[in-house]
């Protein structure tokens, strides 16, 4: 059934991370008016607007959820909706929505159109040979035995990627994938690539399909422990601006990857609206693709929302196709650090139901903000764990230190049983002896 007309601007935000806590958050602060609604949320999200039980990858479900709310915006966080064509569904019913539409996801969602759109768009990245017969691909292994980077082509939740030090290590990825089915059909194709050097960085544009705006770059930290030791993971921190994308490295990226990305976009039909994350290696100043996300990331978001104005106006602007060119002189100029908390066991199959405790203590630290992820409320209404990555702290200051002492102080007055988290965050930027 169809509402009565609502009388606050309504957004739908699509998913249940800390990326969507913090996009939730940032546009509230823009425009306090606005009612939000979350698929499916989490225990963070309820306390900003209203969760509906929605799962991420139903996409009926979804359009019928934002027909029937007569939502002005969907803002989409996760890759699964935008590959799957969510976007394409809500145009087909006339809600403007923030994201690319299923052919342009095509740039996360398959790795072998990654590789070859980068190709066709002449983007410095690294050079591929892509396989799909398991044989094949071990044969080229055994006969390189060199270094190499192995890719499912298909999405694999952030387990498609192997940088193997030999050939033992990339043949045994490709037994598993190709052989042993372990990612199904998104491993049953592969990309291995040349190794490349350098320093990666998290480089986000929000584009309405021509014009741009470039956000601060962050930096993540992926292995789960210390000293970038153990798994990797999605991500157990991450902070921003990041020293290593200076002035003249950013220049490059958008000179090189980021306009000419949009502009073959553009004129293969297939023009990108939303956020685009561009993965560049950085190696003395140059640097070159690695990959590209259809999204933001996560837990990048909740830096880049620290350290930018005008989120409501972004987004709505890029889905319309009528984004405000000034809006990219409106970063703040501060930085931000934020810290993950996990839950036992990630990046295994984390343990979940756990009570969390000191989120009213936390919320005490000045310039510090509680992003939830894995989280979720019990019969008595309590925050307990839901998740793998289940709070994402950040802190924010006139310098990175500041930004970190605020982020980790904030993170000493919250509990849970088997939580675990680094104590490096931002150590590549930081002064030594910080």
């Amino acid at each position: 059934m169809i509402n009565t007309p609502i009388d606050k601007p309504r957004v739908l935000v699509v998913g249940s991370g800390a990326r969507e806590h913090a996009l939730g958050r940032a546009m509230r602060e823009d425009d306090p008016s606005i009612e939000l609604l979350f698929a499916p949320g989490n225990a963070g999200t309820a306390a900003l607007g209203r969760n509906v039980n929605v799962a991420v990858g139903d996409v009926p479900a979804l359009v019928a959820l934002a027909r029937a709310e007569q939502v002005r915006l969907v803002v989409i966080g996760p890759e699964l909706p935008l590959t799957l064509g969510l976007v394409d569904a809500l145009a087909a019913e006339h809600i403007a929505a923030f994201g690319p539409s299923r052919a342009a996801a095509q740039l996360e969602g398959s790795k072998v159109f990654m590789k070859r759109f980068a190709e066709r768009a002449g983007l410095p990245t690294a050079a591929f040979t892509v396989f799909d017969d398991p044989a094949q691909a071990e044969a080229y292994l055994r006969r390189e035995n060199r270094p190499l980077v192995v890719k499912a082509d298909g999405l694999a939740a952030g387990k498609g990627v192997v940088v193997a030090s030999d050939a033992d290590e990339a043949l045994a990825a490709v037994g598993r994938w190709m052989r042993q089915g372990e990612l199904g059909d998104a491993g049953r194709t592969v990309v291995i690539e040349e190794l490349l050097a350098g320093e990666e960085a998290s480089f986000h544009v929000v584009a309405d399909g021509e014009r741009f705006v470039v956000l601060p770059a962050a930096q993540d930290h992926k292995r789960v422990f210390d000293g970038d030791r153990g798994p990797n993971t999605g991500g157990m921190g991450a902070y921003a601006p990041a020293p290593v994308v200076t002035a003249e490295v950013e220049a490059k990226v958008i000179e090189r990857i980021v306009r000419p990305t949009l502009a073959r976009m553009r004129a293969e039909g297939t023009p990108f609206r939303g956020a685009l994350f561009v993965g560049p290696m950085i190696d003395r100043g140059e640097p070159q693709l690695l990959e590209f996300n259809v999204r933001f990331g996560d837990p990048e978001t909740a830096v880049l929302t620290l350290v930018q104005d005008g989120w409501l106006g972004l987004l709505e602007g890029a889905a319309n196709g009528a984004l405000d060119d000034s809006l990219i002189e409106r970063r703040r100029p501060e930085s931000a650090l934020a810290v993950v908390m996990a839950a036992e066991k990630y990046p295994a199959t984390p343990a979940s139901g756990d009570a969390i405790s000191g989120l009213a203590e936390a919320a005490t630290v000045p310039d510090s903000v509680v992003f939830h992820a894995g989280t979720g409320l019990d019969a008595a209404g309590a925050v307990v764990t839901k998740g793998g990555r289940v709070l994402t702290v950040a802190g924010r200051g006139s310098d990175l230190v500041t930004a970190r002492d605020r982020a980790y102080a904030a993170v000493s007055r919250i509990a849970f049983r088997g939580e675990h988290h680094r104590t490096d965050i931002g150590s590549r930027a930081l002064p030594k002896n910080a």
